[in-house]
Protein backbone atom coordinates (compact mmCIF):
# COMPACT_ATOMS: atom_id res chain seq x y z
CA UNK A 1 0.00 0.00 0.00
CA UNK A 2 0.93 3.32 -0.80
CA UNK A 3 1.82 5.68 1.84
CA UNK A 4 0.67 9.06 1.17
CA UNK A 5 3.44 11.71 2.24
CA UNK A 6 2.42 15.14 2.91
CA UNK A 7 4.57 18.38 1.71
CA UNK A 8 5.20 19.71 5.30
CA UNK A 9 6.36 16.40 5.96
CA UNK A 10 8.76 16.42 3.40
CA UNK A 11 10.12 19.57 3.78
CA UNK A 12 10.80 18.75 7.42
CA UNK A 13 12.75 15.16 6.35
CA UNK A 14 14.82 17.26 4.24
CA UNK A 15 16.11 20.30 6.64
CA UNK A 16 16.94 16.85 8.65
CA UNK A 17 19.00 15.55 6.56
CA UNK A 18 20.31 18.79 5.76
CA UNK A 19 21.34 19.38 9.68
CA UNK A 20 22.70 15.93 9.80
CA UNK A 21 24.93 16.09 6.69
CA UNK A 22 26.31 19.82 7.70
CA UNK A 23 26.27 19.81 11.59
CA UNK A 24 24.15 22.87 11.78
CA UNK A 25 21.44 23.36 14.04
CA UNK A 26 18.92 25.00 12.28
CA UNK A 27 15.20 26.16 13.12
CA UNK A 28 12.56 24.18 10.97
CA UNK A 29 12.10 27.12 9.16
CA UNK A 30 15.47 28.05 7.68
CA UNK A 31 15.14 27.18 3.91
CA UNK A 32 16.83 23.66 3.81
CA UNK A 33 19.75 23.37 1.51
CA UNK A 34 19.36 19.73 0.19
CA UNK A 35 22.16 19.72 -2.12
CA UNK A 36 24.46 18.44 0.31
CA UNK A 37 22.39 15.58 1.68
CA UNK A 38 21.18 12.00 0.15
CA UNK A 39 18.27 10.08 1.35
CA UNK A 40 19.41 7.17 3.77
CA UNK A 41 22.85 9.15 3.92
CA UNK A 42 23.25 7.73 8.01
CA UNK A 43 25.96 10.95 8.77
CA UNK A 44 24.66 11.77 12.40
CA UNK A 45 27.66 11.81 13.66
CA UNK A 46 29.98 13.40 10.42
CA UNK A 47 29.44 16.38 12.35
CA UNK A 48 31.85 19.21 12.34
CA UNK A 49 34.07 21.43 10.71
CA UNK A 50 31.91 21.63 7.14
CA UNK A 51 34.69 21.70 4.72
CA UNK A 52 35.81 18.59 6.13
CA UNK A 53 32.20 16.91 6.30
CA UNK A 54 32.20 18.96 2.44
CA UNK A 55 35.31 17.01 1.65
CA UNK A 56 34.03 13.39 3.26
CA UNK A 57 30.83 13.52 1.07
CA UNK A 58 32.96 14.12 -2.02
CA UNK A 59 34.85 11.11 -1.33
CA UNK A 60 31.66 9.06 -1.43
CA UNK A 61 30.08 11.37 -4.09
CA UNK A 62 33.45 10.39 -6.05
CA UNK A 63 32.81 6.67 -5.67
CA UNK A 64 29.20 6.81 -6.39
CA UNK A 65 30.25 7.80 -9.79
CA UNK A 66 31.95 5.34 -11.23
CA UNK A 67 31.04 1.93 -9.55
CA UNK A 68 33.18 -0.32 -11.86
CA UNK A 69 36.06 1.39 -10.16
CA UNK A 70 35.51 1.53 -6.67
CA UNK A 71 34.89 -2.25 -6.40
CA UNK A 72 36.85 -2.72 -3.23
CA UNK A 73 36.44 -2.38 0.88
CA UNK A 74 34.05 0.45 0.54
CA UNK A 75 31.47 -0.72 -1.80
CA UNK A 76 29.10 -3.96 -1.22
CA UNK A 77 27.38 -5.07 -4.03
CA UNK A 78 24.36 -8.20 -4.44
CA UNK A 79 25.21 -11.12 -6.55
CA UNK A 80 23.49 -11.69 -9.43
CA UNK A 81 20.97 -14.52 -9.64
CA UNK A 82 20.69 -17.32 -12.44
CA UNK A 83 18.89 -15.05 -14.96
CA UNK A 84 15.02 -16.08 -16.33
CA UNK A 85 12.41 -14.69 -18.99
CA UNK A 86 9.62 -13.11 -15.66
CA UNK A 87 12.84 -11.46 -14.06
CA UNK A 88 14.11 -9.92 -17.41
CA UNK A 89 10.50 -8.62 -18.50
CA UNK A 90 10.12 -7.51 -15.67
CA UNK A 91 12.70 -5.04 -15.82
CA UNK A 92 12.17 -4.64 -19.22
CA UNK A 93 8.47 -3.05 -17.61
CA UNK A 94 10.58 -0.74 -15.38
CA UNK A 95 12.97 0.36 -17.97
CA UNK A 96 9.93 1.46 -19.64
CA UNK A 97 7.93 2.82 -16.67
CA UNK A 98 10.95 5.02 -16.13
CA UNK A 99 11.66 6.45 -19.98
CA UNK A 100 7.66 7.21 -19.90
CA UNK A 101 8.14 9.37 -16.71
CA UNK A 102 11.26 11.32 -17.32
CA UNK A 103 11.74 12.89 -20.83
CA UNK A 104 10.91 16.73 -19.33
CA UNK A 105 13.81 16.01 -17.86
CA UNK A 106 15.60 16.21 -20.56
CA UNK A 107 16.08 19.69 -19.94
CA UNK A 108 17.40 20.03 -16.15
CA UNK A 109 16.03 23.26 -15.56
CA UNK A 110 12.84 21.29 -15.26
CA UNK A 111 14.21 18.94 -13.14
CA UNK A 112 14.57 21.39 -10.79
CA UNK A 113 11.68 23.11 -11.05
CA UNK A 114 10.02 19.80 -9.49
CA UNK A 115 11.85 19.61 -6.36
CA UNK A 116 14.85 17.95 -7.86
CA UNK A 117 18.67 19.35 -5.79
CA UNK A 118 21.74 19.06 -7.31
CA UNK A 119 24.18 16.98 -4.62
CA UNK A 120 27.11 19.17 -4.52
CA UNK A 121 26.78 20.84 -7.61
CA UNK A 122 30.03 23.15 -7.00
CA UNK A 123 32.59 19.94 -7.10
CA UNK A 124 33.21 19.03 -10.37
CA UNK A 125 31.95 15.22 -10.70
CA UNK A 126 31.97 12.53 -13.79
CA UNK A 127 27.73 12.30 -12.76
CA UNK A 128 25.70 14.84 -10.88
CA UNK A 129 23.16 13.39 -8.58
CA UNK A 130 19.93 15.05 -8.84
CA UNK A 131 17.44 14.16 -6.23
CA UNK A 132 14.47 14.48 -4.60
CA UNK A 133 13.82 14.15 -1.11
CA UNK A 134 10.21 13.66 -1.85
CA UNK A 135 10.68 10.49 -3.73
CA UNK A 136 13.70 9.36 -1.60
CA UNK A 137 11.02 9.10 1.18
CA UNK A 138 8.74 7.55 -0.37
CA UNK A 139 10.86 4.99 -1.38
CA UNK A 140 11.70 3.79 1.77
CA UNK A 141 8.18 2.29 1.67
CA UNK A 142 6.94 2.10 -1.69
CA UNK A 143 9.16 1.12 -5.08
CA UNK A 144 7.68 3.51 -8.06
CA UNK A 145 9.86 3.24 -11.36
CA UNK A 146 8.13 6.76 -12.33
CA UNK A 147 9.72 8.29 -9.19
CA UNK A 148 13.47 7.71 -9.29
CA UNK A 149 15.23 9.11 -5.95
CA UNK A 150 17.50 10.49 -8.07
CA UNK A 151 18.22 11.57 -11.65
CA UNK A 152 21.78 11.07 -13.35
CA UNK A 153 23.03 13.83 -15.40
CA UNK A 154 26.46 14.86 -16.94
CA UNK A 155 27.72 18.12 -17.28
CA UNK A 156 27.97 20.09 -20.36
CA UNK A 157 29.08 23.37 -22.07
CA UNK A 158 25.59 24.56 -21.20
CA UNK A 159 24.46 23.20 -18.53
CA UNK A 160 23.20 19.25 -17.75
CA UNK A 161 22.36 16.20 -20.32
CA UNK A 162 20.37 13.61 -18.63
CA UNK A 163 21.74 10.25 -18.88
CA UNK A 164 19.86 8.16 -16.25
CA UNK A 165 18.46 7.12 -13.03
CA UNK A 166 19.31 6.05 -9.23
CA UNK A 167 16.64 4.04 -7.23
CA UNK A 168 16.75 3.70 -3.43
CA UNK A 169 15.91 1.04 -1.17
CA UNK A 170 16.07 1.15 3.33
CA UNK A 171 19.23 0.35 4.58
CA UNK A 172 17.92 -2.81 6.16
CA UNK A 173 16.36 -4.47 3.03
CA UNK A 174 16.88 -7.87 2.58
CA UNK A 175 18.28 -9.53 -0.61
CA UNK A 176 14.38 -10.75 -1.80
CA UNK A 177 12.96 -6.96 -0.81
CA UNK A 178 15.81 -5.84 -3.09
CA UNK A 179 14.51 -8.48 -5.94
CA UNK A 180 10.70 -7.43 -5.57
CA UNK A 181 11.99 -4.00 -6.94
CA UNK A 182 14.49 -4.58 -9.39
CA UNK A 183 14.97 -8.41 -9.89
CA UNK A 184 18.71 -9.24 -8.79
CA UNK A 185 19.08 -11.71 -11.91
CA UNK A 186 19.38 -8.34 -13.85
CA UNK A 187 21.01 -5.68 -11.53
CA UNK A 188 23.18 -5.30 -8.93
CA UNK A 189 22.24 -3.01 -5.79
CA UNK A 190 24.77 -1.51 -3.71
CA UNK A 191 25.89 -0.09 -0.62
CA UNK A 192 28.83 2.11 0.73
CA UNK A 193 30.00 0.29 3.44
CA UNK A 194 33.47 0.34 6.30
CA UNK A 195 34.57 4.03 6.10
CA UNK A 196 36.15 5.82 8.24
CA UNK A 197 36.20 9.66 9.09
CA UNK A 198 38.56 12.10 10.62
CA UNK A 199 37.52 13.27 13.91
CA UNK A 200 35.03 16.49 14.30
CA UNK A 201 37.34 19.54 14.24
CA UNK A 202 40.30 17.92 11.98
CA UNK A 203 41.88 21.03 9.77
CA UNK A 204 40.81 19.78 6.46
CA UNK A 205 44.67 20.42 5.38
CA UNK A 206 45.90 17.57 7.93
CA UNK A 207 43.68 15.39 7.05
CA UNK A 208 44.96 12.11 4.77
CA UNK A 209 42.55 11.13 2.47
CA UNK A 210 44.78 8.16 0.87
CA UNK A 211 43.73 6.86 4.43
CA UNK A 212 40.22 8.04 5.60
CA UNK A 213 37.08 8.45 3.10
CA UNK A 214 35.75 5.81 0.81
CA UNK A 215 38.66 6.02 -1.60
CA UNK A 216 40.94 5.62 1.46
CA UNK A 217 43.09 2.50 2.62
CA UNK A 218 41.32 1.85 6.05
CA UNK A 219 38.70 -0.56 5.91
CA UNK A 220 37.99 -1.89 9.27
CA UNK A 221 36.77 -0.78 12.34
CA UNK A 222 40.26 -1.78 14.30
CA UNK A 223 41.90 0.54 11.87
CA UNK A 224 39.89 3.19 11.72
CA UNK A 225 40.16 3.30 15.90
CA UNK A 226 43.90 3.20 15.57
CA UNK A 227 44.15 5.85 13.34
CA UNK A 228 41.66 8.28 15.42
CA UNK A 229 38.71 7.84 13.21
CA UNK A 230 35.22 7.49 13.28
CA UNK A 231 33.99 4.23 12.10
CA UNK A 232 31.11 4.08 9.64
CA UNK A 233 29.63 0.68 8.62
CA UNK A 234 27.31 2.20 6.07
CA UNK A 235 26.22 5.20 5.26
CA UNK A 236 23.38 6.12 2.50
CA UNK A 237 20.62 3.78 1.42
CA UNK A 238 21.23 0.34 -0.95
CA UNK A 239 21.22 2.16 -4.26
CA UNK A 240 20.82 0.78 -7.88
CA UNK A 241 21.58 2.81 -11.12
CA UNK A 242 19.73 2.67 -14.21
CA UNK A 243 20.14 4.24 -17.77
CA UNK A 244 17.52 3.49 -19.96
CA UNK A 245 18.84 5.60 -22.84
CA UNK A 246 21.67 3.04 -23.58
CA UNK A 247 21.81 1.34 -26.65
CA UNK A 248 24.05 -1.50 -24.89
CA UNK A 249 21.33 -3.55 -23.13
CA UNK A 250 24.39 -4.91 -20.60
CA UNK A 251 24.78 -1.33 -19.88
CA UNK A 252 21.31 -0.46 -19.03
CA UNK A 253 21.36 -1.76 -15.31
CA UNK A 254 25.25 -0.51 -13.94
CA UNK A 255 26.87 -3.07 -12.44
Amino acid sequence: MRIPVKPFVWLALTALLVISAMGQEQPPSTTPRTQNAMPGMDMGDVRGDAEQTREAAKSVNDSMADHDMHMGAHMFMTDLRPPNSADAQRAAQIVEALRKSIPRYRDYKMALADGFRIFMPNLPQPLYHFTNYGYGYEAEFHFNPEEPTSLLYKKTSDGYELVGAMYTAPRNSTDDQLNARVPLSVARWHKHVNLCLPQKGTPIEDVDWQKFGSEGSIATEEVCEQSGGRWFPQVFNWMVHVYPYATDPNKVWAR
